[in-house]
């Protein structure tokens, strides 16, 4: 990984985010439902922060690192094992959203068409959704599927960030390279957060800053 702090560390990321961010994610963390679609979905009570990504970026991963948890969110070596949107309350101050994974995955196509239709009628009605953070695999960068994506959220004025995944995998150089093409790239893209927050959830590289970062957007931070 790369010494330069800069890389890993948002601006907003000072002393006062980082406990405040911790003391969050220590909160009790429970799942509350599972929706497989429009009409099951949970009633809107709390700021959500909703997980997506392509199958396999380490969506499951990421959540259990975040929530010190390590079965909060399943985990798989099998693409597609996520098949609702399932819901969890983080404390009395915000819920995290787990996706269905997109791109490939050992299912039918009408399943994948049903889930891609679940998560974009999602992301685009639901009211107490702060912010979408989009995984990326740090190994591979954008893929088609995450550009389309990125274009309807823009479209439709949905705020998510770029969370790079696995940066653990790849050399220092490799992910500045992959930063640097990446920032210039979410310039032409309005409703793209401009921070991109590398992680490894098996290093933990990355998660103090990225609960401090989503903390934020938590009641307690706005209200309390």
């Amino acid at each position: 990984m790369p010494d330069d702090d800069k890389l890993t560390q948002p601006d907003s990321a000072d002393a006062d985010a980082l406990e405040f961010g911790r003391k969050l994610f220590e909160s009790e963390c429970r799942f509350i439902a599972g929706a497989n679609d429009l009409k099951s979905l949970p009633a809107s009570e709390f700021p959500e922060i909703a997980f997506a990504g392509r199958s396999n970026v380490g969506k499951s991963s990421l959540i259990n690192a975040l929530t010190r948890r390590t079965s909060l969110a399943r985990t798989s070596r099998t693409p597609g094992r996520t098949q609702q949107i399932n819901f969890f309350r983080l404390g009395y101050d915000l819920t995290l959203v787990d996706l269905p994974g997109f791109g490939y995955a050992k299912v039918s196509k009408q399943k994948i068409g049903d889930w891609t239709r679940l998560i974009h009628d999602y992301l685009k009605g639901r009211a107490t959704l702060r912010r979408l953070c989009l995984l990326i695999d740090s190994r591979h960068g954008l893929k088609p599927s995450d550009r389309a994506l990125m274009k309807e959220l823009d479209e439709d004025a949905v705020v998510y960030q770029i969370i790079l995944t696995k940066t653990d995998r790849i050399s220092a150089g490799e992910l500045e390279k992959r930063l640097a093409d990446l920032t210039e790239e979410l310039k032409r893209h309005p409703a793209a957060h401009p921070l991109i927050l590398p992680t490894s959830a098996r290093d933990t590289v990355g998660i103090a800053e990225l609960r401090a970062e989503l903390a934020t957007l938590s009641a307690s931070w706005q209200f309390g």
